[in-house]
């Protein structure tokens, strides 16, 4: 599925829902030093959900993209492409049972490791061209807020 010669403007709507799915990042990391107790606590929790239900939108990203891909494309191993869009999921579930300042880092690395691959699958021509402008900014917010809210 070549998704180079598309446009490299960021849609309106996917600009609109990304940053306000931002939000909640960073009103939980601020919340995570601001709050007193029992809030403070909560926050740090409420930020951990989160981000684990972000990383697994994340690879339900790369799962329709492989799908897609492959109905383009049979030759595409799809198991590969499958298996990596369901280790974001599993990399937030796990950090839910850490300690919060070890599973907000490990969070905070998953999310910068998904960049990484966000990044890639645009230069095969995976993902659109305009999809590293939406996930740059967004993940340094999230990287960002995951840091705070682990040395709450």
């Amino acid at each position: 599925m070549d998704m180079t010669s598309s446009d490299s403007k960021t849609p309106v709507a996917t600009a609109w829902l990304g940053g306000l799915g931002g939000l909640p990042f960073v009103a939980l990391a601020l919340a995570t030093h601001l709050a007193g107790e029992p809030w403070r606590g909560l926050g740090v929790h409420a930020l951990a959900a989160y981000g684990a239900t972000i990383l697994s939108f994340l690879g339900g990203v790369h799962w329709g993209l492989a799908i897609a891909s492959h109905r383009q494309d049979p030759q595409l191993k799809l198991a590969g492409w499958l298996v990596l869009s369901v280790i974001p999921s599993l990399l937030g579930w796990a950090a839910l049972l850490l300690p919060m300042q070890a599973g907000l880092t490990v969070q905070a690395t998953s999310f910068a490791m998904m960049l990484v691959v966000d990044l890639r699958a645009t230069r095969i021509g995976r993902a659109p061209a305009w999809y590293p402008k939406l996930r740059i900014p967004l993940t340094c917010v999230v990287v960002a807020s995951l840091i705070l809210g682990a040395f709450a």
